[in-house]
This record gives C-alpha cells, sequence and structure tokens, in this order.
C-alpha cells in the first residue's frame, strides 16, 4: 500500500459581507480503507480532509472557525480545477452514484455557542463519460442570521397543561373520527358528572416527531377541536357523546421511509374537565370568490406494510412478509371510481439475503412483469441487500394486483422480504359508504380558490378540514344533497375526511388510564425553594428505575457540586410526545432545558440515559431490554453504515437533529441496566468508585494492549497503541504506562486456532492488579478482543478488580454491540461484573473504518488525560470533545463509538504532587551518584498542591514503586508478516522491573522509606523511575508523582553477606485458615513474606516469586505485581493473589519466593475447594475459647461467599434447649473468606440469667438461601 500526501491551504478575503476561501488538493496513489475485516483500495488524500462511507461515497470536507453564522444557502462554487483519472487508478471506488458535477455543502456547526463552518464536496465527478477529479476550487458564502434565534423548536420557560385537573389518557390505533361514548369516558375514569362543555380532548396525534431540530413540533399537549353532540343543555346524558378526528400511528414518513410508527403502536390522548369550555369544531370559512380551481378528483393512498422481521437485527427498518420455500405472494389494493387517465406512483421496498450466488425478486403488476430486482450475494460488513421498485404507471382497472416472486438461484437458505408497497391513484371523489379521507395534490401547487365536488353524498352529514389536525373545521351537508360543494383556499394542500354516522371508529384503553399532574417544563428549573436554578445534569429513567436513578444524582450532587434532575420516560413521553414512545420527544426535552439556561456558560453539560436499549423498540423479541430507547439509522443492512447512537440527543442546535455533521452540544453517557437489580449493582460500581477502598496506586497504572499483525496493514494497531502509551508517558510521567502488544509472546498453534494464553494472563492479571484506563486498538467482537481471543466473554465476567474499576477504551468495531437483547457482547459483561472489569467503556457498537479508530485513539487520550493541565474533565466530555475535533477522519462514524457510564464521571487521577527531596539524607540536587545492586537506600520526599505549597498538614501514607531502567523490547513477527521484504517488529519500550514497593508513613508532608536494591538490577548505569501515590488519613483525598533523576547500575561489592532466604507464611482467604481447610473456586492466596533484606521482585531470570498449583511447574502463576511491603518495613510484605475457577478437590500450592540477594525459599499449604454452587460444605467447628466463663465464639470453615444464615442451639447434656442464637456470616460476595466467627455466647440462657457450669451440648446450623440447603453440625462446650 503507498502513502500519500496532501496539500490543503486556505487563503481568505474579504469583499463587504462576501468570504471567499480556496483550497487545493494534491492526489496521490490509493489506499486501502475499511474495517478490520473488510476493506476496498480507493483514491486517498489527507486523512484530516477525507471522508468515505458505502453510503455517501468519497467525500473531502474542511472545518475553520468563524465569527459569525453562515448563510447555508449563499456557498458557490467556483474556479474548480480537474484532471482526468483513468478507471483503473479508481480501483474499488463504487462508481454508481458519482454526480454529474461537484456536489458542496456548506454547514454551521455550533458547539455550545462556538461557530466554525463545516464543508464537504465531492472530489471526483462523472462527466460525459469521463472521470475527474478535483484538484483546486474556491468557495463563496455569506453571513446570515443566527439560525437558532427564532428556530422553530427554541422554546421558553412555560408550564404543561398536565400541572393541574384531573386527567385521564386512551389511544387509537388507526386514523380517522372517533366516537367516544359517556360509558367510554367513565371506563376510563373521567368524571361525567360534570356540565359537558368542560370536557376537553388534547392530544398531537400517532406520528413520529421530526428529528431535525428546525422542524417545529408542539412544545406541549395541544387541545384538539371537538363536536360533543348533546352537550348543549348542559348534563352529559347516557346517549351524548364526543367525535373527534384523532391521527393515529400509521401513515408515510419519509424521515424513516416506513408507514408504521417505528416507535409506537398506538396513539395516546388525554382528557381533562379542568379549567372553562372546551375548544368545539368550528365552520369552515369559505372563501366568496369565483373558484379558480375545480376540484372532482382525489389521491388515494394506499400501502400494504407488516413489521415483524428486522432482517440483521440493526437499523430501523422492519420487514413482513418473508419468502423461502413459498416464493411467491400477492397483494390486491383496490381503487373504486379510478381515474385511468391518471398514472398511479407504486413503489416495492424488498430485501434479500443469499451468502453464495445472487438472488432476484420479480415485480408483477396485474400480471405483467415490470422489474427484476437483483440481490447480489451478502459480504460482510453487508449483512443484507435492499431494493426498490418505484415508477408511475396506468391502471386500466380498480383493482391492482401486486406478485412478488422470489428466485434463490438454487441456493436454498436465501430469503426475500418484503418491506411494504404502496400505491397511489387518482380517484374520483365520489364517497362509497365508509369514512373517505381526501386530498389533491394539485390544490398545493395552484393559487386561488378550489372548489370541491362531492359526489354521492347523501348519507355525508359533514366534511371535516383536518389540514389543522388541532383545529377542524367543518362543512355541513344540512340537506343531505347528493353532491355536497365547498371551497377552500389554494395554494397549500388540504386534507379532508367524510363524517356519516354509519361508521364511527371505537378508541381503546391500557389498564392504567389515569395521569398524575406533572410539569416538567414549568418546574425543572426551580430548586426546593422555588428558585430558578441552572441544571448540569439530566438523567431520564424509566419509573422502576428511578430509585437508582436517585442514588446516582445524589452521588453527582456530593462529588461534583452539580445540579441533578431525574426526568422519568413516563412524565417525558405525557408532556413531549402525547403520551407515545419516541427518541425525539427526550431530544425535544433535553433541548427545551439546554436553550433555557440563564447564560450560555451555565447551559446543561450531562446526559445520562439510566437504562438499556435494543433495536426493537415494540417487545417483539422476547427478552427484550428496551428500557431507554436510542436512536437507530434508517440503513439497516450494513455494520458500518447502519448504527445506533446516543449522540442524536446531544445536537442542540437548528440547524442539526441528524448524526452526521453537527458538533455535540452535552457529554452523553447510558447505564446499561436491564433490570431494577442491575441497576442497583451498577449504582453501588459507582458510588465504591469513589469510596475509601478504592484509593490506592492502581490509580497511577495506564494498561495499553495490542492486536498482533496478521495482515501487512495491522502494524497501525500495533503502532498506534505504542504512541498513545508513549504520549502518555511523555505528558503524564506519574502514569506507569504497561504495554501488553500481543506479538511480543509466543503464538500457540490449538484445535480452535492461534491463541497467546499468556496475553490473556498478563492481561487479567493486569486488571486484578488495577489499571485506572485501559487501551486496547485492533480486531474485535462481539465475543471479545482479537482473533486469538486475548479477552473473551467468560473472562470479562471472571476479572475481580473489585474497588479498582477501570476505564475501557476498545474502539474495535461490536465489541458493546448493546442493542441485540439476544446476544449480550464481551463489553457489556466487562460492564455488567459486579466485582469487577469496567466502571465505564469508550467503545464501539458497530464496525469501524480502521482509520477512523486510529483518528479517534489519537485525539482522545489528550482530553481524556488533561495534557498540558491539571485541571480533568469528565471521561463523557473528553468523548464529546473528541468527536467535535476537526481532526477526526470519517465524521460519519464518530457516533459509532459511545461513552457507557455516567456522563459527568472523572477518572479518579491522584492530584499533584508527590516530590523526592533526598537521597541517603543528601538534597536530590546534589546527589549525582548510581544506585547500586544491594544497596540500602533511604528516599525521602515531601507533598505539595496544585499550587507548588507545601502541605505541612498533610498526614497519610504513601506507596512508592521504584523501577531499574526502561527496557528496549520488540514483537516477534509471529505470524511472519513482511512488508517490502522485511519482518515487520515492533520496537518499543516498557517501564523497568520493579525493584522496590512498598509504603510509608506521611506526617505533616514530610516522608522517607528504606529498601536493599535487588541483586538483580541492571547492570549499565541509567535513569530509572519512582513513582509515588499518597492518601491521607480520614479525608478522600490522594497525591501522586514521580522522578526520573536518579541513576541505576552496577553492583555494591562490599554489601553485607546474606544467605538465609525468607520467611514464608502461607494462608488462604485469610489468617485464620488452617492447612487442609475448605474454600470456594476462587480462593484468595494469603502469603506473608519476611526477610532482613527484603524481598526480590525485580523479576530477574528465575527468581520471580512463583506459586504452583498441584506439582504444574509448566504453569507457574508469576506475582511479583502482587508483592507489597508493609509501611515503613521493608523486611515484611505480602502476597495477594485471587485464583479463579479451580477444580472441586484437594489441591497442593507451593509458593517460592526469594530475597533481593536471591537466596530462596519455599512453603507449601493444601486446601479443598467445594464447588459453592453444588453443595454447602462446613468443616472445623468449634468454640473458641473452650472452656470458658463469659464469652466464646463459635467458629467453623465453608465454601461459600454468598452470606450465610446461622444459628447455634445450645442444649443440656439431657436434651434441654437453653439457648438460640441467631446471625449470618460477614462478607457475602465481596469477601471469600472461608472463616466464620460471627457467633458469639455470653454464657446466658434466653432469659438473660447465667447458667450452671458444666458440659453443653450445642447445634451449629448453616443454610444458603440461594442453593436452598441448610448443613449442620453438633459439638461440646464446657462452661468453667
Amino acid at each position: 500500500m503507498k502513502e500519500f500526501l496532501l496539500l490543503f491551504s486556505i487563503l481568505t478575503s474579504v469583499f463587504g459581507f462576501s468570504q471567499q476561501k480556496e483550497f487545493t488538493i494534491s492526489w496521490e496513489s490509493s489506499k486501502l480503507f475499511g474495517t478490520a475485516s473488510s476493506q476496498i483500495e480507493i483514491p486517498s488524500f489527507d486523512k484530516n480532509h477525507f471522508s468515505f462511507t458505502r453510503n455517501t461515497g468519497l467525500q473531502f470536507f474542511a472545518q475553520w472557525e468563524e465569527s459569525s453564522y453562515i448563510d447555508e444557502n449563499s456557498v458557490e462554487l467556483s474556479q474548480v480545477t480537474y484532471q482526468t483519472i483513468a478507471v483503473a487508478d479508481l480501483k474499488e471506488l463504487p462508481l454508481q452514484n458519482l454526480p454529474k458535477a461537484p456536489k458542496i455543502t456548506l454547514q454551521n456547526a455550533i458547539e455550545r455557542g462556538n461557530i466554525s463552518a463545516y464543508l464537504e464536496i465531492t472530489p471526483i465527478i462523472k462527466d460525459q463519460g469521463v472521470y475527474k477529479k478535483i484538484t483546486s476550487f474556491s468557495v463563496t458564502y455569506q453571513y446570515g442570521n443566527n439560525p437558532n434565534r427564532s428556530g422553530a423548536s427554541t422554546q421558553e420557560i412555560t408550564n404543561s397543561v398536565l400541572r393541574t385537573g384531573d386527567w385521564h389518557k386512551f389511544y387509537v390505533d388507526k386514523t380517522g373520527i372517533f366516537r367516544l361514548s359517556k360509558s367510554f369516558l367513565n371506563s376510563i375514569g373521567v368524571n361525567t358528572n360534570v356540565d359537558p362543555r368542560t370536557i376537553k380532548v388534547y392530544g398531537n396525534g400517532g406520528s413520529m416527531l421530526p428529528k431535525a431540530n428546525s422542524e417545529f413540533y408542539p412544545l406541549d399537549l395541544q387541545e384538539n377541536a371537538i363536536r360533543f353532540v348533546g352537550e348543549s343543555d348542559g348534563v352529559f346524558n347516557d346517549d351524548d357523546y364526543i367525535l373527534f378526528y384523532a391521527e393515529g400511528p400509521t401513515g408515510y414518513n419519509a424521515d424513516s421511509n416506513t408507514n408504521i410508527n417505528a416507535y409506537s403502536d398506538k396513539a395516546y390522548f388525554f382528557v381533562t374537565t379542568n379549567g372553562g369550555f372546551g375548544k368545539r369544531i368550528q365552520p369552515l370559512n369559505q372563501p366568496t370568490g369565483d373558484s379558480t380551481l375545480q376540484i372532482d378528483t382525489f389521491q388515494d393512498y394506499q400501502f400494504y406494510e407488516v413489521d415483524e422481521f428486522n432482517i440483521a437485527k440493526i437499523g430501523r427498518r422492519w420487514f413482513g412478509d418473508r419468502f423461502d420455500i413459498e416464493n411467491e405472494k400477492s397483494y390486491s389494493f383496490e381503487f373504486p371510481n379510478l381515474v385511468t387517465s391518471e398514472p398511479a406512483s407504486v413503489k416495492v421496498l424488498v430485501a434479500g439475503v443469499s451468502e453464495t450466488a445472487g438472488s432476484n425478486m420479480q415485480v408483477l403488476l396485474n400480471n405483467n412483469l415490470v422489474s427484476t430486482l437483483n440481490f447480489n450475494p451478502i459480504d460482510d460488513p453487508v449483512l443484507a441487500y435492499g431494493r426498490t421498485y418505484s415508477d408511475d404507471v396506468t391502471l386500466n382497472s380498480e383493482t391492482l394486483t401486486v406478485d412478488l416472486v422470489y428466485n434463490n438461484n438454487g441456493n436454498p437458505s436465501a430469503l426475500g422480504y418484503l418491506d411494504y408497497i404502496s400505491v397511489e391513484a387518482t380517484r374520483q371523489l365520489i364517497f362509497e359508504g365508509t369514512q373517505l379521507l381526501f386530498k389533491n395534490n394539485q390544490v398545493a401547487s395552484e393559487s386561488g380558490i378550489a372548489e370541491y365536488t362531492l359526489s354521492n353524498a347523501s348519507n355525508v352529514q359533514e366534511v371535516w378540514d383536518i389540514s389543522d389536525k388541532y383545529n377542524v373545521k367543518t362543512v355541513v351537508n344540512s340537506d343531505q344533497s347528493q353532491t355536497l360543494s365547498f371551497k377552500d383556499v389554494a395554494g397549500s394542500l388540504k386534507t379532508y375526511i367524510t363524517l356519516t354516522s354509519l361508521e364511527y371508529l371505537q378508541p381503546s384503553r391500557d389498564a392504567n388510564t389515569s395521569v398524575s399532574n406533572q410539569n416538567i417544563k414549568g418546574e425543572i428549573f426551580l430548586n426546593s425553594q422555588g428558585v430558578f436554578e441552572d441544571i448540569d445534569y439530566i438523567i431520564v429513567a424509566h419509573n422502576n428505575y428511578v430509585t437508582q436513578a436517585e442514588r446516582l444524582a445524589q452521588i453527582n450532587r456530593e462529588q461534583y457540586n452539580l445540579n441533578v434532575k431525574v426526568v422519568t420516560l413516563n412524565e417525558i413521553y405525557n408532556e413531549f410526545s402525547s403520551g407515545n414512545q419516541d427518541v425525539a420527544a427526550i431530544r425535544n426535552m433535553v433541548k427545551y432545558v439546554y436553550d433555557n439556561a440563564s447564560s450560555p456558560g451555565r447551559r446543561l453539560k450531562y446526559l445520562c440515559l439510566f437504562g438499556d436499549a435494543s433495536y426493537d423498540y415494540k417487545n417483539r423479541i422476547s427478552n427484550n431490554t428496551n428500557i431507554v430507547p436510542i436512536w437507530n439509522s434508517v440503513e439497516s443492512f450494513s455494520l458500518t453504515s447502519s448504527f445506533i447512537s446516543d449522540d442524536f440527543y446531544g445536537f442542540m442546535d437548528e440547524n442539526e437533529g441528524n448524526v452526521n455533521n453537527g458538533r455535540l452540544d452535552i457529554a452523553v453517557g447510558r447505564i446499561l441496566a436491564n433490570s431494577p437489580q442491575q441497576a442497583k449493582e451498577l449504582v453501588d460500581k459507582i458510588e465504591g468508585y469513589y469510596a475509601a477502598e478504592a484509593f490506592g496506586s492502581w490509580r497511577n497504572n495506564f494498561l495499553t494492549i495490542s492486536d498482533d499483525v496478521d495482515e501487512a496493514w495491522e502494524k497501525v494497531l500495533q503502532n498506534t497503541t505504542d504512541a498513545i502509551g508513549n504520549e502518555v508517558t511523555d505528558e503524564k510521567p506519574f502514569m506507569n504506562v504497561v504495554k501488553i502488544h500481543s506479538d511480543a509472546f509466543q503464538q500457540e498453534s490449538t484445535s480452535s486456532g492461534e491463541r497467546f494464553p499468556k496475553v490473556n494472563k498478563a492481561v487479567k492479571d493486569a486488571l486484578d492488579v488495577g489499571a485506572l484506563v485501559v487501551n486496547y486498538f485492533g480486531h474485535g467482537g462481539e465475543d471479545g478482543l482479537a482473533a486469538e481471543r486475548i479477552f473473551t466473554k467468560v473472562d470479562a465476567q471472571d476479572v475481580r478488580n473489585l474497588c479498582k474499576f477501570s476505564l475501557f477504551v476498545t474502539v474495535t468495531c461490536e465489541y458493546t454491540k448493546f442493542d441485540n437483547p439476544q446476544r449480550p457482547t464481551a463489553g457489556e459483561y466487562t460492564y455488567w461484573n459486579k466485582e469487577g472489569g469496567a466502571i465505564s467503556l469508550i467503545t464501539t457498537t458497530r464496525q469501524i473504518f480502521v482509520t477512523v479508530g486510529v483518528s479517534i485513539n489519537e485525539k482522545l487520550g489528550e482530553f481524556l488525560f488533561n495534557f498540558g493541565t491539571n485541571e480533568s474533565i469528565s471521561m463523557a466530555e473528553a468523548l464529546r470533545l473528541t468527536k467535535n475535533d476537526p481532526s477526526i477522519v470519517g465524521i460519519n462514524q464518530r457516533s459509532l463509538v459511545f461513552y457507557i457510564g455516567d456522563p459527568a464521571m472523572k477518572l479518579a487521577f491522584a492530584k499533584p504532587e508527590v516530590r523526592l527531596t533526598k537521597v541517603n539524607d543528601v538534597n536530590l540536587s546534589e546527589f549525582n551518584e548510581p544506585i547500586k545492586a544491594l544497596d540500602r537506600v533511604k528516599l525521602s520526599g515531601q507533598v505539595y498542591d496544585t499550587a507548588g505549597n507545601f502541605l505541612d498538614n498533610y498526614n497519610g501514607i504513601l506507596t512508592a514503586t521504584v523501577f531499574d531502567k526502561e527496557i528496549d523490547r520488540q514483537t516477534l513477527g509471529n505470524n511472519g508478516v513482511t512488508e517490502n521484504g522485511s519482518l515487520i517488529i515492533l520496537n518499543f519500550k516498557t517501564l523497568g522491573e520493579t525493584l522496590f514497593k512498598g509504603q510509608a508513613t506521611v506526617t505533616n508532608g514530610e516522608f522517607e522509606f528504606e529498601f536493599v536494591v535487588p541483586r538483580d538490577l541492571g547492570i549499565p548505569v541509567g535513569p530509572g523511575k519512582v513513582s509515588f501515590y499518597s492518601k491521607q488519613n480520614n479525608i478522600l483525598d490522594d497525591k501522586s508523582g514521580s522522578n526520573f533523576d536518579l541513576q541505576f547500575g552496577g553492583i555494591n561489592e562490599n554489601a553485607e553477606e546474606d544467605n538465609q532466604g525468607p520467611v514464608i507464611t502461607l494462608f488462604m482467604n485469610d489468617e485464620n485458615f488452617v492447612s487442609g481447610g475448605i474454600t470456594n473456586e476462587q480462593p484468595t492466596l494469603l502469603a506473608k513474606l519476611q526477610d532482613e533484606n527484603g524481598i526480590n521482585t525485580a523479576s530477574g531470570i528465575g527468581h520471580d516469586i512463583t506459586a504452583i498449583i498441584d506439582g504444574d511447574e509448566t504453569n507457574p502463576f508469576v506475582l511479583n505485581d502482587y508483592y507489597q511491603s508493609n509501611v515503613d518495613d521493608y523486611q515484611n510484605g505480602e502476597v495477594t493473589y485471587p485464583f479463579r475457577d479451580l477444580e472441586p478437590g484437594l489441591h497442593t500450592l507451593t509458593l517460592k519466593a526469594w530475597d533481593v540477594y536471591n537466596n530462596a525459599s519455599v512453603s507449601q499449604i493444601e486446601f479443598v475447594v467445594r464447588d459453592k454452587d453444588e453443595e454447602l460444605v462446613i468443616s472445623n467447628v468449634l468454640n473458641y475459647p473452650n472452656p470458658f466463663i463469659d464469652y466464646t465464639e463459635f467458629w467453623f470453615s465453608h465454601n461459600s461467599s454468598d452470606v450465610l444464615d446461622v444459628s447455634v442451639q445450645i442444649f443440656t447434656v439431657s436434651g434441654k434447649l437453653v439457648r438460640t442464637l441467631n446471625g449470618q456470616t460477614s462478607g457475602g460476595g465481596k469477601v471469600t473468606s472461608s472463616l466464620s466467627k460471627d457467633i458469639v455466647w455470653d454464657g446466658r440462657d434466653d432469659f438473660g440469667d447465667k447458667i450452671g457450669k458444666g458440659v453443653y451440648i450445642y447445634k451449629l446450623k448453616v443454610r444458603s438461601n440461594r442453593l436452598n440447603k441448610q448443613v449442620e453440625k453438633i459439638e461440646k462446650l464446657v462452661i468453667l
């Protein structure tokens, strides 16, 4: 693959209000472009201005800051120069959609009031059969008005009609005139013992809300004009009723290219008697002049559409009839009184899925073949192909039969699908006995007065003008004449419907019809004192999740002093979308809050969508998780072009509403909870992230993981990952970067394919130790990371980094494709793990182009790690700024990257600064001797605040880690991939080996600690690193720091002799364990180590701290990273290591450790693993002390990490019960201790009296409610 160059220059000149910019593009050779699994070679230019998707094709884009808003309609293209380009040089660029002339757009890109211009142009055209590429061009444009000023969707603070009164709701499922009887209103709870003239109907119909911010939609429920038959006497009699027009959830929607509301099959309406008299239908004000247009025909639109299948389980499009063995289907449409001289518009949308040969769908109209729609065989990332037949045809019959015949070309697994068929035909305006909805398209394009003539109208009482559905007007056929004529003003499309007593539609109701008073718009800005207060953060939650959402809100109030409001979906829908589920209703509520801040600087910052999401908005699939709906693209076939996005909720400006070229104004995050219990567990994790137990030196760790190189282009994966690690090292030197390049480990061939078992272990061990951020870049999918499965779903569930939760950055295809409830992903399991895994993720849900992944990874670190500043922003805000950055390529794909988690949460960086001040009591600036192996070293330091002030009141505990010199390493080239004849190898640097890790007391801002340098220190002299982390006593505050001034190397030839290895004492789970005791499958090794010169953790060859289980020396557990010396005592320390999934049965563990002089010691311990999910086992039952006088504890070992119910019954030797003690084991889930001593006794009976001396019998009962099992054991005790 050849590299490319682009010269991009912009010259600006100002002539009055006109602006001009000139662009030059220098084209060079093509490049590979695509995802990790599917790539094509296309012409290319500078990545900073390069955009390509399979839908939009190749685009040149540019962004620049502006001081004023541009007039988006004023852009003009000029001075375009071209070069011809040979077809061969176009490579695999799709040619079918290349324009004849350049297409150019210029838009305002507004980010929280900051203005930029965004330009797109098609750089390749096809002019009269000749392909040309643009080499330079100019654009001129003018400044215009603020598009947000007086915008259609910008609303001032107001109150909702729902704030007062008694409200009830019902729904309709089709469009037409409905009848509301007294009995129906009573059934939904409406008080009909009122003056019926006060009864009102509110509702906005069943259409989907506009996605574009600029399109108007009512901010609140609107009152509908109704006809109340019998209200004039002021009494609601039994035979009185209401007639009103209701727009149902069906009807063509161009934005979604469907006839069915994607979000709801119901259109809700609301009834109240609050206030004065209600709105009633008024007569149509007919113009008095002569008609200029005679209308006796109308366009009848009919469709067939059923939503049953989402072919690829992605996108907004659903399909109905499926063609398989039954490959032919027929559909009939009736058009009475057809005007055969007018063509009918027929549209058929179908899709096909075939994995080998292509297939096709034949379209026949009244038995005449009119089209054969061909489907290519699918190929990743395209999972289906859609085709459309659309044409104007002549119909000679009132019946149109559409036949579809699917040809699988001999592939029995191939499938065809029908999306919808629509037909619009012209009919004579003749009433046929049922409600007739009619419109004439010609009226919209004509001026003057239109006169409508409706024939066969004797049964038509009225014609309603429903063009304004809230203010219906009527024309009464008072004499029941056969022909009804009326006039209306032409110039806009008008819609009418006939009213006849022969047919009224009937509404429906849910079980719960009562609507509580609410007033989001009027009250959301009010604080507890009723005073306006700007909102920082909104949490949108389902009603069942409100308790946990409120917990999250309170956490953010306390942690960041944010004004957080929780709003329920039900309230949003009632107030912003007439009770119907709709993603735009959520966006409109958010925009209302954003727009009404007291000043631009106080606008809404964060939005949390508290709940899981699904591609199925209507619960058609089992175990659906449509808790808080997500925006879905209309494209539903390609894993690169079809995507979900929460960015939709963060575009606040008038020219936005799509998810392509806008600038995000709000940082959005999602809590992926699909049950209230899971919501609690996730909020528990968030709470734990800020807890005292979470403060530790792990916060200084940054873990990078890269995929290996299977093809030459993949070197960019490990190169990018390595560069990210190096940049963090340079910009934030207090961070300790751990690099796991897969190709630096030995690859192994197995029956399941190539694997990296040591990478699997290295990743899990690094997570157990703890890392503030984990960044992986490479291949990935729903099942895990890399084709070699270096981190799988199982691994994600097994990680046990409790209180050391990481941010996972995985910009890799579908790692967290969370919108398919039937296939949970590795990313979801990483997040759901309640005892480990991720606190949040910056992750992808679809296949992402490699160039986009590189671009986002490169820019994200700058914002995430706050380069150049100590002021941190939230993780979601870092992603928002990254997506908005002009350097991000593939702007259409940026929405594939999600933030999962609390959007206000900041990374738990320790603040600066801990400083090294002295070495061996010599000022650091004066110390210039190298530190040698076996030297006894004393390091001293001080703690400062961010302003550089010494903190003489700072008291706490310091963790210090001393690293040897950086190590030069290289990858192995396991797969033998070459480029230009050379094996692709990455040379990279890592932190040096750990020479010492220990703790020291910080007193009044000062500390010191000693250690002996291991003999395994690298001999050459060079700079090492001292890493500091400290946390204050009794205050949740921590500091970090680092130093690179010390030189390490050589050996102290005069060091004291030491020939004695360390003392090792082993336990499982806790220090009460006795060798041979029982544990569950995931016990924790606890090893106490003591040596007069300290323990070696420098990873010299053969000198690691290792654990061997059952003599398997080929798979040792290397525990250097799990050792830490005690506070102010380098001679004593401990190893804590959590084992995973040990087999049930007896095990022998052998631990070997070395002191810094390389003297070794070995110790063993035995333990019995019992499966906690199969049986509950207790052993070692005793009471201590025994005998006793007035205090004893009841001890027993068990194999469960659950909270267990414990009962102790104490009997005399004759069998009389004298005391019953009840309690529970401590821990549960978070503690793996196998020893319980939670029940104590003071030697008194149930009445509190002291019992006599002697021997007693006690029965210990232990019960697991989860397993529904109980065990018991009888022992003796003696009272003195």
